[in-house]
């Protein structure tokens, strides 16, 4: 049977938001542990003191202020951004002939440095991100496959992490919360070992780049 304090830390963590505001210590902790008293209640099958609900709260808005501080000292100063903008992206089912046509763009734009192109396989579909001035050989390369969607009017900011980060739980929902917190969409995300970009619609990417640097 659960305990109460991994009851309280069940019920917070299915809020996005709540972990980040009691790391921030701007939650009335006495008030919140009414408000969530009864669905600890329900998950312990049991009456519980509102004091022990108090008590759980305090030790873990302790323990994700620390794992907050952790998440910061990685970046022993402002990580390098970089934007880009004037960005589509084109989404197509996967096929056996899919992978040898995005080879052979690949191979048309060797050497060509001064465009951004990027492939993300799924299980069932494969998302293209390129700048728009691609959009002709892309739509030329892939013209015999299927298309399920394509978004027009992005832009990207690009966060430089430094070495090690990949193995720092919650990185990357450091800086996603930010942006959910300031209600910004990302459309999508694209990693590689230390660079983390975000694609954001081009109306939302000077607030996210300004949000993003606040963070460091």
């Amino acid at each position: 049977m659960l305990t109460v304090p991994e009851i309280v830390g069940k019920v917070v963590k299915k809020s996005a938001f709540l972990d980040e505001a009691l790391a921030l210590g701007i939650l009335n902790i006495s008030a919140l542990a009414r408000l969530i008293k009864p669905e600890v209640e329900r998950e312990a099958m049991k009456k519980i003191q509102e004091g022990a609900v108090i008590a759980a709260l305090n030790r873990l808005s302790q323990k994700i202020e620390k794992k907050a501080k952790n998440q910061r000292k990685i970046f022993r100063s402002a990580p390098d951004l970089i934007v880009r903008s004037n960005l589509m992206e084109m989404t197509y089912f996967n096929s056996k002939s899919l992978v040898l046509r995005q080879k052979k763009l690949l191979e048309e734009m060797s050497g060509r440095h001064n465009y951004f192109l990027t492939f993300t396989q799924g299980i069932n579909e494969t998302t293209i991100i390129a700048s728009k001035e691609l959009k002709k050989k892309v739509l030329a390369a892939f013209k015999e496959e299927k298309l399920s969607a394509q978004i027009e009017n992005l832009s990207s900011v690009t966060v430089l992490l430094p070495q090690g980060t990949s193995l720092i739980p919650g990185v990357y929902s450091y800086i996603l919360k930010a942006l959910a917190w300031e209600g910004i969409n990302v459309v999508e995300v694209v990693s590689t070992l230390n660079e983390f970009t975000i694609v954001l619609d081009d109306r939302n990417i000077d607030s996210s780049f300004s949000i993003i640097k606040r963070l460091f």
